[in-house]
């Protein structure tokens, strides 16, 4: 098998759509230290997915290796995988977009303060990486793309996902020269309030009254966030963010968890709002189970289930809202333990204390 030949095979899981491109991009960016990042898009994404940053940059090295397979800075052994930090760590992304799209990549870095290598260059510090026409030498992935404002739509949520993770960071986007958002930078000294902010600038100011705080924590787990108020809900999951260790995962079980600490209050085929951040041991999830890392694996995810359930529900009883409330036991009956997240390794006995906790049914003002 030829190296193209492997390539685009592998890109084939790796790069599923235009989103897939400007989440790997983002990730690296954000991995380089970046404090702003721009996604310039054209044709919502197929003729174009640039990400400019103003992030360490890289070495002509670097610069060099980063579009070969399996080329990653970011791990070096088996020990640095079970306990990855950074948002990208299996060095194929680079190498998979560029097997099936055209790729300019510039860059610049500042090292110590003294000229390294002088050459003309018209970038700031930082690194440019512009995708163009995808899937312009694969006619059937590139048949397969759904309509233009449905790509758009899932480059829309990409941004908003890693966006939300990093208030820190100023974010903007424009699609067809049409500005979408332009996100500032937050201090994150005040990491409540800048988060609130961000969630603020991407969903709107008219949800302002409609953001309930969550905050709680056991001996190995700490969960921080927002979750809407009943009015704040949508028809689909888009506006469900979870994040794990500051990674945007899909799981539908734990997601499941957070609508069943609603009770009755939010109706049957009704979504609400969050956007909850899980802190862990890094050992305690497998990030490297899918190529495009949304997925993982916790060594108990039935704790875990009980204890964002909790921590959602106890938050919702300190406002003005009381949910109706099933009994402890059963609650993740009907969870969709078949989704991102497989089911649980560990034990439900909950270590952290969870399962053991009951919030408030009721609300005196």
């Amino acid at each position: 098998m030829s190296d193209r030949l492997a390539n685009q095979i592998a890109a084939g899981e790796v790069v599923q759509r235009p989103a897939s491109v400007a989440k790997e991009l983002l990730e690296n960016a954000l991995d380089a230290g970046a404090s702003s990042v721009e996604v310039l898009l054209k044709d919502a994404g197929s003729t174009l997915v640039q990400v400019v940053d103003d992030g360490c940059g890289m070495s002509p090295e670097d610069a060099e290796r980063c579009f070969e397979r399996h080329a990653t800075s970011k791990v070096r052994s088996v020990d640095d995988l079970e306990r990855i930090r950074t948002l990208g760590f299996r060095g194929e992304a680079l190498a998979s977009i560029a097997a099936v799209a055209q790729v300019t990549l510039k860059t610049k870095r500042v090292e110590g303060g003294e000229q390294v290598e002088k050459r003309p260059c018209a970038i700031p510090n930082g690194t440019s990486v512009a995708v163009r026409n995808l899937f312009y030498n694969v006619p059937a992935r590139r048949n397969f793309l759904k309509t233009p404002a449905t790509e758009l739509k899932h480059l829309t949520q990409t941004v908003q996902s890693l966006a939300l993770a990093n208030p820190e960071v100023a974010f903007r986007l424009e699609h067809d020269e049409h500005e979408h958002y332009d996100l500032p930078a937050a201090p994150d000294e005040d990491w409540p309030a800048a988060t609130r902010a961000r969630i603020l600038g991407l969903f709107g100011d008219e949800h302002d009254d409609e953001l309930v705080g969550v905050e709680d924590s056991s001996s190995d787990l700490t969960v921080r966030g927002f979750v809407g108020a009943p009015s704040f809900h949508r028809k689909t999951r888009g506006e469900q963010f979870l994040f794990v260790n500051g990674r945007h995962v899909t799981d539908r079980y734990l997601s499941h968890a957070v609508k069943k600490a609603y009770g009755e209050l939010v109706p049957d085929g009704a979504f609400p709002f969050f956007a909850l951040f899980l802190t862990m041991d890094p050992r305690r999830v497998d990030v490297n189970v899918h190529p495009q890392k949304e997925e993982v694996k916790f060594d108990d995810q039935s704790g875990i289930y009980a204890f964002l359930r909790s921590a959602v529900r106890e938050a919702l009883g300190r406002v003005h809202v009381s949910p109706q409330l099933d009994e402890e036991g059963g609650d993740s009956e009907g969870a969709d333990q078949d989704g991102s997240s497989t089911e649980s390794a560990g034990s439900s006995s909950g270590r952290d204390g969870a399962s053991h906790r009951s919030a408030p049914t009721s609300f005196q003002p």
